[in-house]
């Protein structure tokens, strides 16, 4: 009961100074997903979520061996689905994870390394509120074994070889040159460069 309550107590401290951080970010910069949010925010967060995952969910196994066979089919999902916001590398910098609020993080670092395969599995599987997170779950347990798949590549990600990398951008989802040219202009935007105005559009008559 004790330990119950100081749960709660501790809790209660992060939502509340989560909540403050987020009232003193928007009456600095409004709602503009355009900074990256401050490091005690981003500190707060991660706590905070970690206490809302159950700990009956950090605590499961990976049911799935940890095999070549394994580690490649997670690698070929990944990089069809969540290519676009993760990045091949699993570091977050594409034209949409830059972008997010908060950012998509650097899977290959320390902060989502050390999570637990069961936790990695309920936010691939539930998502996380207030983030680009999207959760992939249903109802049938049938179909686990792809996000504990996908547990597993995580683990690699720190020692994804260069070959791998080229494998998986032949499995990536295709992208329209009118979105690589906008991509480089922002790039170039956020630069400072100048970007040469687009060229008028052809009528097709």
């Amino acid at each position: 009961m004790k330990r119950a309550a100081t749960m709660g107590f501790v809790l209660c401290a992060i939502v509340g100074g989560l909540a403050i951080a987020a009232v003193t970010s928007f009456l600095l910069q409004g709602i503009s997903a355009r900074k990256a949010p401050a490091r005690v925010e981003v500190r707060m967060a991660r706590a905070a979520r970690h206490l809302l995952i159950p700990r009956r969910a950090q605590a499961l196994q990976n049911p799935v061996p940890a095999d070549s066979e394994t580690v490649a089919s997670g690698r070929a999902h990944f990089a069809d689905h969540c290519f676009p916001c993760h990045g091949n590398d699993g570091k977050g910098d594409t034209l949409y994870g830059r972008r997010m609020f908060p950012r998509a993080p650097d899977m290959s670092a320390a902060a989502t390394q050390s999570l637990s395969d069961g936790e990695l599995f309920w936010i691939i599987e539930n998502g996380v509120r207030l983030t680009g997170m999207p959760g992939f779950g249903d109802d049938d347990p049938a179909n686990d074994s792809e996000s504990w798949e996908l547990v597993h590549f995580i683990r690699s990600l720190p020692r994804l070889k260069p070959e791998e990398l080229a494998e998986m951008e032949r499995l990536n989802p295709s992208v329209s040159r009118v979105d690589v040219e906008k991509e480089r202009e922002e790039e170039q935007f956020l630069a400072g460069e100048d970007v040469p105005p687009a060229p008028p559009a052809q009528s097709g008559h």
